[in-house]
């Protein structure tokens, strides 16, 4: 079979070729040889099947095999002569023309992507500075003050009063919805902390106010988000009795209160808590330092210095996603627009193009450097980071993980990992770490 493959640039390619009439036909035959030995057809014994017969009841699909054979050649061919492994193919193979003619042959152009080839250079040397970030007295004082008061016991108030915002109310509740209780909507002697916002939106301000003994019905509305799916969306009324109202008391920090927050300590005094607060505080303001601030200019740097071609496939699947969220956000009259007029679409997609590039650009830096780094992402740790996400926002650690990959959101999560891994890695190198 003849064809035409030539190299855009290092990182895709195209290939043309007329694939004639008669390469088709032997494909077909062959496909047809293959399907008479498998086939049961009545009035025929298995493997015995005319081939003819086969032929003119299944032509259409045997024409598509025979047709998908050729083009299998064809790109086989083709990468051999353009030296491109299988194993760096990027994506599906891009069929942008399929011409049948009246001889029966069919003009094809297949355009291919590939990894890039990148030189990483010096890339140390485009490190940015990296400055120590200070911690004051005061930060860690303030931050004591808080754990004191989130470990600080909770006293009885010593006179009644209306509840407000801030108290722990101690109540008896139990949810209706269309006037039917429902399960784990029922609880004595519950404490609940008004304003914490731990309960269905709602609910604690309609609590704030009552006073002791106090019985009332508080009617709220399930989000629609909500994890009991016969629950979401729904109204529901709570009959709620407000039994007593507590507060938090005065926070005692000393050298025992050290020990219970370090209790791997045993000589643990204030001024050892206040190491430890110091150090977290530090180790907080440089990762941000880090995420806000350095990691974009050192990738910026990175995008600008280093030039290599980018595969087409995968710039067009970033603009496509740009697309989609752009339009996501538009006005029915602005999408109308759009749909109107294809021109539209091509400019709104140039405008996408440069800023798809360089995140593509980006994420082929990143996978160079971890490798020149040898620093990797196990897919164990993806699932931890996922669950412990997961876990911190409330919702089912198994269902997000699902939900995940069945989005297809898993290899950009373990990439975004790898990119805070090697960079925070090169970050502490430069700083001296």
């Amino acid at each position: 079979m003849e064809f035409n493959a030539q190299k855009i640039d290092a990182a895709n390619a195209v290939v043309t070729s007329t694939i004639a009439k008669d390469v088709i036909e032997k494909n077909l035959d062959k496909v047809a040889k293959q399907a008479s030995r498998n086939l049961n057809i009545d009035g025929f014994r298995k493997g015995k099947v005319p081939v003819a017969v086969v032929k003119a009841r299944y032509g259409e699909k045997l024409q598509e095999d025979a047709t998908s054979e050729a083009l299998r050649g064809l790109f086989d061919a083709a990468l051999k002569e353009l030296n491109i492994a299988n194993e760096d193919l990027i994506g599906e193979p891009n069929i942008t023309k399929f011409d049948k003619k009246e001889d029966g042959s069919i003009d094809v152009e297949v355009k291919v992507s590939c990894k890039p080839t990148i030189d990483l250079g010096d890339y140390k040397a485009l490190i940015p500075e990296v400055k120590t970030k200070k911690v004051t007295a005061k930060e860690v004082d303030a931050r004591l003050e808080e754990m004191g008061k989130a470990s600080a016991p909770i006293e009885k108030l010593k006179r009644k009063r209306a509840a407000k915002e801030g108290d722990y109310a101690v109540i008896d509740f139990e949810g209706f919805v269309d006037g039917v209780a429902f399960e784990g909507g029922k609880a004595e002697k519950y404490t609940l902390q008004l304003g914490s916002g731990s309960f269905i939106p709602g609910f604690e301000d309609q609590v704030i106010g009552m006073k002791y003994e106090e019985e009332k019905d508080v009617v709220v509305t399930f989000p629609t988000e909500y994890q009991a799916e016969n629950l979401a969306g729904k109204e529901a009324t709570f009959k709620v009795k407000l039994h007593e109202l507590q507060q938090k008391g005065e926070p005692v920090i000393d050298d025992e209160f050290a020990k219970k927050m370090l209790p791997g300590e045993e000589d643990a005094t204030v001024d050892t808590l206040k190491e430890k607060i110091k150090e977290q505080i530090k180790a907080e303001k440089t990762s941000t330092y880090y995420r806000e601030e350095l990691k974009p200019a050192y990738l910026d740097k990175l995008i600008e210095a280093l030039d290599f071609a980018l595969p087409a496939t995968v710039v067009d699947q970033e603009v496509n996603m740009a697309l989609n969220g752009k339009v996501r956000s538009m006005t029915e009259d602005e999408i109308k627009e759009l749909q109107e007029d294809a021109s539209k679409v091509d400019v709104l997609r140039e405008e996408l193009k440069g800023d798809a590039e360089k995140s593509v650009k980006a994420t082929f830096i990143v996978d160079e450097l971890s490798k020149a780094e040898n620093v990797t992402v196990s897919d164990q740790e993806v699932t931890q980071v996922i669950y412990y996400d997961a876990m911190q926002t409330g919702r089912n650690p198994q269902e997000t993980l699902k939900q995940y990959q069945e989005s297809g959101y898993l290899p950009a999560i373990k990439m975004s990992m790898i990119e805070d891994k090697v960079i925070t890695k090169l970050l502490d190198e430069k700083s001296g770490k």
